[in-house]
């Protein structure tokens, strides 16, 4: 926290989440220490990279002011995430029941007699937190890799012949199918002609079984015929 007699200043370093093409916003809380009325200026060494809300303005006795820097998108990254740029906060006593309308630039003239504090603040550029990792559907110990999309535009893939292999599975598991169609289709056909032989053998049995029932009369009558000159025989 800033040691002025007039306003402390929360944080002393400004740190910005640095990301590529994106906006970014850090805040700091102005506090009046005092019972007068203080006057604040904030002026950086890069204005057309920064925006400050507000740059100006009074913070009333035992008060607190929040401050907005906004840093505009930037196209390339410094190198080693290292930062030059400083902002400079300037307070001053005001009149009592002043506004950001009573500030003019003579306020913070050193030459002209009156109390101006200044405060430098540094610029720190910090890497933003990193999600966690998703846990992808088909991780899974023995299901296949997928391949993933970076952010340069990039495929990225754990297995370069998942695709191949993949398709090879699914031809031979076709031609299983078709191997399989044909064998019940043969075994149909088989099936059918045993039916067929067996309704033609049981249609000939059946005609067998009618001519044997008529030939049962001239059997009996042989059989009594011998029987007969058997006993005859006995008899004599």
């Amino acid at each position: 926290m800033s040691t002025g007699d007039l306003l402390s200043v929360e944080p002393q370093e400004l740190q910005f989440q640095f990301e590529l093409r994106k906006q970014i916003s850090c805040s700091m809380q102005l506090t009046n220490k005092t019972n007068d009325y203080v006057a604040f200026k904030v002026k950086t060494t890069n204005p057309k990279k920064y925006c400050v809300r507000p740059n100006t303005g009074v913070v009333l006795p035992h008060s607190t002011c929040d401050v907005t820097v906004t840093m505009q998108a930037q196209k390339e990254a410094p190198l080693d995430m290292q930062c030059k740029d400083k902002f400079l906060l300037q307070s001053a006593v005001a009149s009592p029941g002043a506004t950001t309308k009573d500030i003019t630039p003579e306020l913070f003239n050193k030459e002209t007699g009156n109390k101006v504090e200044e405060c430098k603040l540094k610029v720190n550029y910090v890497a933003p937190p990193q999600p966690p990792s998703p846990v992808r559907e088909g991780s899974e110990e023995g299901s296949s890799p997928r391949a993933s999309i970076s952010e340069n535009g990039t495929i990225n893939t754990t297995d370069s012949t998942a695709v191949p292999r993949a398709h090879a599975e699914s031809h031979e598991k076709s031609s299983e199918a078709r191997a399989l169609i044909a064998k019940l289709t043969e075994e149909k056909n088989s099936a059918v002609q045993q039916s067929n032989k067996l309704h033609q053998e049981l249609e000939l049995l059946r005609r067998q079984g009618n001519n044997s029932r008529g030939g049962i009369p001239f059997v009996y009558v042989v059989l009594i015929g011998l029987l007969g000159i058997l006993l005859g025989y006995l008899v004599k």
